[in-house]
């Protein structure tokens, strides 16, 4: 079993949480995933729309292969937490047959996909996000999770013909991990460090591939594609091939981040936020679905090695959170979500 699978299985899901709506046959939006507006809102999360035309402009748009590109990266982790990235050299061959297999998968009938089910303390397969165990109400999305190989849920699939699947998963994912070991070296960069800060050696690390599917919706204002929500992680590379996605930025409101032809958006994790002792804090974001469109996306998530011990880097001589493992964060928060960060502050 893949080592990141570990830290959930302590905190099972009921069945019935993991199970997805079948959207093919729903013509209506269903009671169980009708949300109010205070909803699983947390409590900093006034319900505020940030100017969407202005949102194009003032979310950061950043070369990787710019002169000042540090500096770039440093003031848009500071003062976002998320920003586009351009010229990261990742064809976009990559990206389309991805996005190609994600939408093949979810094509299937609902009889098929449950085939390859996550088990109730997995993270692996097919199934409704982790979160929502946390959540009342249930969210306009189905996904497919990939830890480490996707050969045995593929094959659960299309036990003659998993093997295209497979090798576009994998090459994704190497290519990804490339990706975000080169944009984590700029992030220390910026804050004045180097990789010999970090309680681990690049390029050691595990990661977590994340399909997902946001099927058109009959009434859009009355549900979620996915509630607010933070990621884990130290960050999150994301592919989207609609918007939907939106940022809560204080002061602001909710920005919708607008998917750019060829470029990438970058969301700051949990553990960043511990690694930087809060100076580029996690960002909070959510996923509103359409009326028209089956949105798919695609996101990359870069973890340390799940034994890393993770505490401010060293150079914080006042840090406000403890040391701890990566799977005891995750474990964390695997029973408290929003909250697990507050657990660990001193």
């Amino acid at each position: 079993m893949a080592s990141l699978s570990r830290p959930f299985e302590e905190t099972p899901m009921h069945i019935k949480k993991i199970i997805p709506l079948d959207f093919e046959s729903t013509k209506v939006v269903p009671e169980s995933h009708v949300w109010q507006e205070t909803d699983g809102f947390p409590s900093n999360c006034d319900i505020l729309q940030f100017d969407e035309e202005n949102s194009k402009s003032s979310i950061p748009v950043i070369d990787l292969m710019a002169p000042n590109v540090v500096e770039l990266i440093g003031h848009a982790c500071e003062t976002w937490g998320t920003f586009h990235i351009i010229n990261h050299g990742i064809p976009s061959s990559f990206v389309e047959d991805v996005e190609s297999q994600a939408r093949r998968l979810f094509a299937l009938p609902i009889e098929q996909k449950l085939k390859a089910l996550r088990t109730a303390g997995g993270s692996a397969g097919y199934g409704a996000p982790r979160m929502s165990k946390f959540f009342t109400q249930r969210l306009w999305h189905e996904g497919f999770t990939v830890v480490g190989s996707a050969v045995d849920h593929a094959k659960e699939l299309w036990p003659h013909d998993h093997q295209a699947f497979c090798d576009v998963v994998e090459n994704y994912q190497n290519k990804m991990k490339e990706l975000a070991g080169q944009i984590l070296l700029l992030i220390l960069k910026s804050l004045d460090v180097s990789e010999e800060d970090l309680s681990w050696k690049l390029p050691m690390s595990e990661d977590i591939l994340q399909l997902n599917s946001f099927p058109a919706c009959p009434h859009p204002e009355s549900t979620f594609g996915l509630a607010p929500h933070t990621d884990s992680m130290l960050l999150t590379i994301l592919h989207q091939s609609d918007k939907g996605l939106q940022i809560f930025r204080d002061g602001f409101g909710w920005a919708t981040v607008p998917p750019i032809p060829g470029a990438f958006v970058v969301n700051l994790g949990n553990i960043m936020d511990i690694l930087s002792n809060g100076k580029f804090a996690r960002v909070l974001h959510r996923v509103l679905v359409n009326q028209s469109k089956h949105r798919i996306s695609v996101a990359y998530f870069y973890s340390p090695p799940i034994e890393s011990q993770v505490a401010p880097l060293a150079k914080f001589k006042s840090p406000i959170y403890r040391s701890l493992t990566v799977k005891e964060f995750l474990q964390m928060r695997a029973k408290h979500l929003e909250d697990a960060i507050s657990v660990i502050r001193i």
